[in-house]
């Protein structure tokens, strides 16, 4: 067996440690680039902070998901601010913009030299400036991982800007940050979360730290999502979906995901579309499409009994069988009020396109087995 494993330099995780950011940055420089969403006030707590540890402070808003445009703006904003490191606190559009503008304030050219499918993709020559990721949802776990997706609005695709340098110097988990969630966000950024440590799983570049990372990321997630989302102030719901989150970052980064994640990158690229809700209306489907095509033509393969290991995970019943993780997924999504794809305008009209982007996705080469693309149509048909 031959894998590699890396994360993130530095991990801290717990209630109140957000505080630990100063004492972080104090070891990087006095001067940070910090990045935020499009809500100044919810961060006032760190801009403080960083007034009262004697760093100096230049804010980049970054509202909505990252585009091109606006890291090369904030590359350059970073240069001239002569930035000794950068800290990104929000949700994972966030993470991933700070986590851009960190790599490309240190390396020359223009942004897609070094983005995959419409760039060049060239490695980055230098390391980033030192990145402290501070999430505030639970869901993308993008504080641990080596890529930031952006979208090119020109071309309707996200795509991803990636390299082992790109992985934090630190990453703080607060569960705290999560507790106003309201119930939506709950929901959608929780499914993705519970993907994360699902597809990994299934993957096949699974390893055995991943795996075991997966294991307990499902069983938290089994129980702790529902509750989050049906009370924002259980705090250890909340504590539980910030690890699956962390579990499924750092799985991801270590063993891919599958056609969840390579349709939600189409998806959303060309529709206004959020990532977590996306992942969610897929994943049951996903999850039926691929023990399918496994039973059919590879009934032999190593991840057939993954599928009912999962169902154990999911219900706790260890006499589970396959078909009850899809069901329990399915039921899932419906306690949760998750759209269907229809809410965010796709139709049939758009599955050729869908289906065509999604074969070339990155993510897609990790699934547990090729899906033709009747099966790939089939997907979003059961998913509107």
């Amino acid at each position: 067996m031959n894998f590699e494993f890396a994360t993130a330099s530095r991990i801290v995780f717990g209630e109140g440690k957000r505080r630990d950011v100063f004492s972080a940055a104090q070891g990087f420089g006095k001067r940070a680039f910090v990045v935020i969403g499009a809500n100044r006030d919810r961060n006032e707590w760190l801009l403080t902070g960083l007034n009262t540890a004697g760093i100096d402070y230049q804010i980049f808003s970054n509202g909505g998901e990252p585009t091109i445009a606006q890291i090369e703006h904030g590359a350059r904003s970073a240069r001239e601010f002569r930035s000794e490191l950068v800290i990104g606190i929000g949700g994972g559009s966030v993470i991933d913009a700070g986590k851009a503008i960190a790599a490309l304030a240190t390396n020359g050219g223009a942004v897609t030299d070094y983005l995959e499918v419409i760039g060049l993709a060239r490695a980055l020559e230098k390391s980033p400036l030192p990145y402290i990721a501070v999430p505030t949802t639970a869901g993308t776990g993008a504080e641990v991982t080596r890529n930031s997706v952006l979208t090119s609005p020109e071309r309707k695709v996200k795509v991803s800007l990636r390299s082992p340098l790109m992985l934090p110097a630190v990453a703080i988990i607060d569960p705290e940050l999560t507790y106003e969630l309201p119930p939506s966000l709950t929901a959608s950024t929780g499914m993705d979360a519970l993907t994360q440590v699902i597809e990994p799983f299934l993957s096949n570049r699974s390893n055995p730290v991943t795996d075991s990372l997966c294991r307990d990321g499902v069983r938290l997630a089994a129980t702790a999502l529902v509750r989050a989302h049906r009370q924002h102030d259980d705090k250890a719901a909340r504590g539980d979906m910030s690890l699956v989150s962390l579990f499924g970052g750092i799985a991801l980064a270590n063993a891919g995901l599958g056609a969840v994640h390579g349709f939600a990158a189409p998806i959303g690229g060309m529709f206004a579309a959020p990532h977590g809700a996306v992942c969610a209306a897929l994943l049951p489907h996903v999850l039926e499409a691929n023990y399918s095509a496994i039973c059919k033509r590879s009934s032999q393969s190593e991840t057939r009994p993954r599928f009912e290991e999962l169902a154990q995970l999911l219900t706790g019943n260890a006499s589970a069988k396959p078909e009850e993780a899809i069901s329990f997924v399915r039921n899932l999504c419906q306690e949760l009020e998750i759209p269907k794809l229809t809410r965010w305008g796709i139709a049939s009209k758009d599955f050729d396109e869908l289906c065509a982007r999604a074969a070339e996705a990155s993510s897609m080469k990790a699934n547990p087995i090729q899906l033709t693309t009747s099966e790939l149509r089939e997907i979003l048909s059961n998913a509107l």
